[in-house]
Order: structure tokens, then C-alpha cells, then sequence
């Protein structure tokens, strides 16, 4: 009988489990070839390492030397991380949902030994509770199905084996102009709490693509309701409990409707998003909320979550040295190669755990004393401001949150030195566990919205960073054969890098292209957009898959379409096409992004709700706003950063030494300087305004 294998693995998740009595293998051929020799079913396993309730039934039952005999019995067990192998999670839970089931994690499916799942759920109790059978009953009659009713699981692996084929061939049909992206903008409306943000009820999640998509909506016509939406939504978020208030960050999600309560978790997917947006907004409304939240998550993201270069997570890199106010060595600034160069890089980890000490949210939480003690004589005015209590505002604790309609105050320098005090004792906690994997699209994430903020903000050391972290990602987890691996965990890059992967560290070369001018970025983003359409691309009916062609281990092909907490890949890989069709002239980019819009955006209004990056994507296609900054020296630098602070929608910067380095399409091509002046165009669509030469006056046109 093989014993727990899961040893040998990189992923924290899986090594939380190493010492399990369950006979744990992970995802690959050796536990298929188990299967089919013993003739035994599957139960498939997966979860991630900062998830809470994949936690509990950790202990209540896989710990369990009863339970894990019966799994060991009558199951060859596989255990997955989702985050490492996302492609293989979401087939299954596209095949838990089709049983009329709600997703989510941990998640437990049963399958033929070759794959094809026949029955699931996701977490089970050790007995019978809440309406849901007890694990060990549950393991019990998928036994005696299999053994007594074979063909009961031939039917249900064939029907869901039909649906499951579905995933590769999501229903398009949609035609799109600017006008049909705007009725979905103002549909999508009727979903948001306007008074607390978010969309309506609880649990509330940050859904950045979508209030993204709801911002550049208001952007292109003004729309009170749709500024709104967003401008609410964030004040909540940023002054919730859901925000990290001493150490900075945001947790994954809320579980009530007035943001108080988070799931403690905090991922890297999150954090980079909201970064991202809030950049974004802040160009407009110059929201000094904005930008403090911005700078505390940057601050955090490159302090406590660095791992892989020269420090660890939880450790800032030498490079780093926020307190000197250095910034990380450029990258290839000699022109070398990016392999060679790689003294700097480092790589951001996952997550970090919602539990410390085996209950949720300790390290973060506080009671009345514990404040009074440590702030003395001002305790009373930083307990009105962040609501501390004697009875708690959860659980007889208190979760740290502000008034979001209050702003900033006066107090804040006071504030933040409380703030301080707080955060020092806090760190003498035992801290939740850091998940410090990197993970390509994640990395990505981060790394364009650095570079997005660093130059909005006109922050030079988080484009270095940002330079970092995609020179990590490029040397050391891309392979000698130039193929792109989707994780990385000490020294080791490890799993077949997904369309996000690609599509992601496009966008972050794209984004440093536009922060820096950089032509190699530009170059960069060309090659992961080749490396798709080779070996991603559907040829048949358009569109990419979320596996490569040549990653077999996956039962079914996906199509990600749809936004969730994370942008689905063929939206991001639509939007990385018509940026690169805008700054390139290269008809091929404008036919591909056409022909994946064509064969992926649903047809009906309410549909396309669902998919608010395609929508984002058709509008850099049809209605960039590209402003080309023409000339060099001190006069064009000034011009670009005036460039990266406007509030525009689909807004592409370009500086070029004159016009003529634009391709023969673009409607600035031949323009330039103005009277030896560096001259700004800002060109929307196919027409360009008059030239400008002074940063106010083009910060004036937002």
C-alpha cells in the first residue's frame, strides 16, 4: 500500500497535508495508473493553503486515522493545490456546479479511474450536520455504488463527461459597438448595493473587473450612478474591515453586507487588482483615501509578501530599502540579456492564511483592554475613530474599520503613530502562515499594477519593482525551451503555465512598456501573445483554452470567459491584443482579437454582465484613448507623467522621439515636436486633437 507521498511537493498546501494518515498522491499519472490497476475510484481533493474551511476538514477528517481508512481502503486519493493547477480545479468545479451544486472549497469530487468525475460536493463534516452527510457516510456509499451500482456511475460520468465538453465551446454570438457596452454598464447597475457597495447582499467581494469596467463606463459618459457605484464601493473597502488598517492589504472578501467582517485571508490576486483600480480612480477624483490605501498596499505587497530574490516573504529584498527610499537596480539598463541579469528579481508570494493559532482571524483582531493598554491617554479618540468597543463588533472582538463616509481627518499623523504602536505589538502574534509560492499570472498582476501606480503616482521605485518581479518571472520560471511555468517555490518552477499566465505577464509588459518606454517590454508582450496563439489558441472555433495543447493531464480543455475574483483569460489576452494592434500597426493582432470577441461574447445583455473584460477589451480595440508623446529630454518626461495621471478610459501612452516611429496607421503617425517643443497628441479613435505642449493643459483634458 503506498503511503503519503505528498513530501516531495512544493506547494504549501500540499506539504500541510505530508503528514496526513491518508494515502495522499498528487494530480498526475502515477495516481491514474493506481487507479486503473487497483480498480479503484478517485477522490480528488483540492484546496489551497490559506483557505479556512479546506482547514477544518483537514482535521475533523483527514486527520482522522478512521476516516483515513476508509479513504485508503477504497480510494486512490488525490490532493491538489487549485492555485498551483487552476486548470484541473476548474474543470471540476464546472462538474459539481452541473450537479445543480454550489462551488467552492475544499472541494470533494469522486472519479473513474480515468478521470471523468461522477458524484461531489465540496466540505463534508465528520458526521452528519447543517443538512449535510457526515464524510465517513458519504465515503461509505460511494464504496458501495461503485462496487454494487456500476452502472449508476457509467450514467452520471457520461452525463457529466456531455456537459463538462461544453467548457471548450462557450456560446458567443454577441455583437458589440460602444453603445451595446454602455446598456451593459448601466443593466449591470441594477446588481450593486448603492448604498454599501458592492453587488447586493453578502458575502461582498471586491470584483475588481467588474467596477472597472463600471468606472470606464462613467469615464466615457459621465454617468452619476455609474461614478457612484465605484467611488462607494471603494470608500467601503478601503475604510472596512475587509482593510487590513495596521499593517495594510486587503482580505479576499467580506463574509456581511457592511464590509466589517473579512475572510482574514489576504491574496496577492486581490491586493494587485485593487492597486490597479484605485490608481485608476484616484486620476480622477484625486482622492487622498486612494492614494494612502495605495501606498500602505504597495508598502505591504513589497514588504511582507517579497520572496525568492534576496530576501524571503516577510522579509524586503536588499534591493528594496523602502526606509533609504532606494529603489531596486534596473534590469538590463546595459542591454544584457534578462536571463543574465536576474541579481534583483524577486518574486511575490500568494497568500496569506485567514487562521493563526487554529482560529480565524486572531492575529488581527483586539478587545477594548488590549488598545487601552497599549495607547494609554489617546486610546478614546483611535477607539471612536476605528470603532473599538467593550462588547466587540464581532465575536466580543474588534475588527479594526472606519466611517467611509468620513475620509481622512485631520488626526491622521496621530493616527498613524497609534497605528504603529499597535502594529509593533501585533507582531509579537504568532502570524498566519504565508503561502510563498509564486504563481506567473499572479506575479503578473502585481507587476503591471506597479508599474500603473508607480506611474500615475510618479513613484519610480515601484516601476523597479515592478521590473523585478517580471524579470522573476521570465528567468526563473521560464524553462530552456522558452515555455513559460506556471508556479515557483524554492528553487523549483514546476506545472504547465495556463493562458492567464501568458496573458497576465503581457499585461505587466504592456504596462512597463507604457511606464518606461522601454522597447524590450514591448518585445516581451509580442512574444507571450505568439507563444498563445501557438499553443492556446482554438483554431477551430476561436478563442483560448485555459491549458496548453500539449498539457495532457487534463480531463477537459476550458474556455475561462467569464470575470471572477480574478480576470478570466481570454479577456485579458483580448485587451493585450488590441493594445499590441494600437502600438504595433499589426493587422494579425486586430483579426485575432476580433475573432476571439466573435467566438466568446454571449449574445444576450445579461449575459455579457458576466464578462466585463471582453467588454474593456472591444473598447481598446474600437475607442482607445492613445496619447503619443512625441520628442525626448526633460520637456517630454513631464508630458508623459502628466500622461499617466489622466483619467481617461482604454488610455495607451506612447512616447516616441517623433511620429514617424508610429506604424503607418496610427492617425498621430508623422507628428512631432512643436517649434523644438515635445508635443503630446491625444487621439481618440481614429482622430487626434491639436497638439499640447504644456502638462497643464493636457491634464486639463480628462
Amino acid at each position: 500500500m503506498t503511503a503519503n507521498v505528498l513530501g516531495r511537493e512544493t506547494s504549501p498546501y500540499l506539504l500541510q497535508h505530508k503528514d496526513d494518515p491518508v494515502h495522499w498522491r498528487p494530480w498526475g499519472e502515477e495516481a491514474f495508473a493506481a487507479a486503473r490497476a487497483q480498480n479503484k475510484p478517485i477522490l480528488l481533493s483540492v484546496g489551497y493553503a490559506a483557505c479556512h474551511w479546506c482547514h477544518v476538514m483537514a482535521h475533523e477528517s483527514f486527520e482522522s486515522e478512521a476516516v483515513a481508512a476508509l479513504m485508503n481502503a477504497h480510494f486512490v486519493n488525490i490532493k491538489v493545490d487549485r492555485e498551483e493547477r487552476p486548470d484541473v480545479d476548474a474543470v471540476y468545479q464546472a462538474a459539481l456546479q452541473a450537479m445543480g451544486e454550489q462551488g467552492g472549497w475544499p472541494l470533494t469530487m469522486f472519479l473513474e479511474p480515468g478521470g471523468r468525475p461522477f458524484w461531489g460536493g465540496t466540505y463534508f463534516p465528520p458526521e452528519s450536520r447543517w443538512n449535510r452527510p457526515g464524510f465517513p457516510d458519504v465515503l461509505k456509499a460511494m464504496d458501495r455504488i461503485w462496487r454494487e451500482e456500476p452502472g449508476k456511475i457509467a450514467h452520471n460520468a457520461a452525463a457529466l463527461k456531455e456537459t463538462l465538453e461544453g467548457l471548450g465551446r462557450p456560446e458567443g454570438g454577441g455583437v458589440l459597438s460602444m453603445e451595446t457596452v454602455d446598456r451593459v454598464a448601466n443593466l449591470t447597475l441594477g446588481l450593486v448595493d448603492m448604498e454599501r457597495g458592492g453587488t447586493r447582499g453578502a458575502p461582498k467581494f471586491p470584483q475588481v473587473p467588474l467596477f472597472r469596467f463600471l468606472w470606464r463606463a462613467h469615464l466615457r459618459n459621465g454617468g452619476v450612478p455609474l461614478r457612484n457605484a465605484v467611488l462607494t464601493t471603494l470608500d467601503n473597502i478601503c475604510q472596512g474591515g475587509i482593510y487590513d488598517h495596521l499593517g495594510g492589504g486587503f482580505a479576499r472578501y467580506s463574509t456581511d453586507e457592511e464590509w466589517l467582517v473579512p475572510h482574514f485571508e489576504k491574496m496577492l490576486y486581490d491586493n494587485a487588482q485593487l492597486v490597479e483600480l484605485l490608481s485608476e480612480v484616484w486620476c480622477k477624483t484625486q482622492s487622498p483615501l486612494y492614494a494612502a490605501r495605495v501606498g500602505e498596499t504597495v508598502a505591504w505587497m513589497l514588504s511582507d509578501m517579497t520572496t525568492g530574490g534576496e530576501g524571503r516573504a516577510g522579509e524586503s529584498p536588499r534591493a528594496l530599502n523602502k526606509d533609504a527610499g532606494e529603489s531596486p537596480r534596473a534590469l538590463n539598463d546595459a542591454g544584457e540579456s534578462p536571463r543574465a541579469l536576474n541579481k534583483d528579481a524577486f518574486g511575490l508570494a500568494s497568500a496569506y492564511d485567514a487562521d493563526s493559532e487554529g482560529e480565524e482571524g486572531k492575529y488581527y483582531v483586539w478587545s477594548e483592554a488590549q488598545v487601552d493598554a497599549l495607547l494609554g491617554a489617546g486610546a478614546a479618540a483611535f477607539k471612536k475613530t476605528y470603532d473599538v468597543t467593550a462588547g466587540g463588533n464581532w465575536e466580543h472582538k474588534n475588527i479594526l474599520r472606519r466611517d467611509p463616509r468620513a475620509g481622512l481627518s485631520g488626526d491622521e499623523p496621530a493616527l498613524a503613530a497609534q497605528r504603529e504602536t499597535l502594529l509593533a505589538a501585533r507582531k509579537k502574534r504568532i502570524p498566519p502562515q504565508c503561502d510563498d509560492k509564486v504563481l506567473a499570472d499572479w506575479n503578473g498582476m502585481a507587476a503591471a499594477a506597479l508599474a500603473a501606480a508607480g506611474a500615475a503616482f510618479d513613484e519610480p521605485a515601484w516601476i523597479e519593482a515592478a521590473k523585478n518581479i517580471f524579470a522573476f518571472v521570465q528567468t526563473r520560471m521560464t524553462g530552456a525551451d522558452g515555455r513559460l511555468s506556471h508556479s515557483w517555490r524554492e528553487g523549483r518552477a514546476r506545472h504547465p503555465a495556463t493562458v492567464e499566465d501568458l496573458a497576465q505577464m503581457a499585461r505587466a509588459a504592456l504596462a512597463l512598456h507604457q511606464a518606461t518606454g522601454e522597447e524590450r517590454f514591448l518585445a516581451a508582450a509580442e512574444k507571450l501573445a505568439e507563444a498563445a496563439a501557438r499553443h492556446y489558441w482554438d483554431d477551430a472555433q476561436g478563442g483560448y483554452f485555459l491549458s496548453a495543447a500539449d498539457t495532457t493531464d487534463v480531463f477537459q480543455r476550458t474556455k475561462p470567459v467569464m470575470d471572477n475574483a480574478t480576470p478570466a483569460g481570454n479577456g485579458a489576452m483580448a485587451e493585450v491584443l488590441a493594445r499590441l494592434y494600437h502600438l504595433t500597426g499589426r493587422d494579425e493582432y486586430r483579426a485575432r482579437a476580433e475573432a476571439l470577441l466573435q467566438a466568446l461574447v454571449p449574445a444576450r445583455a445579461e449575459a455579457q454582465i458576466a464578462v466585463p473584460g471582453l467588454l474593456c477589451a472591444f473598447e481598446y480595440l474600437e475607442r482607445p484613448v492613445h496619447i503619443v508623446v512625441a520628442s525626448e529630454g526633460e520637456g517630454a518626461a513631464m508630458l508623459a507623467r502628466a500622461a499617466h495621471a489622466l483619467a481617461a478610459p482604454a488610455k495607451i501612452v506612447q512616447c516616441v522621439t517623433d511620429g514617424t516611429r508610429l506604424p503607418p496607421s496610427h492617425p498621430a503617425h508623422g507628428k512631432g515636436p512643436v517649434n523644438g517643443r515635445a508635443a503630446a497628441y491625444v487621439c481618440i479613435g481614429r482622430t487626434c486633437g491639436l497638439p499640447v505642449t504644456e502638462p497643464a493643459e493636457l491634464a486639463r483634458s480628462s
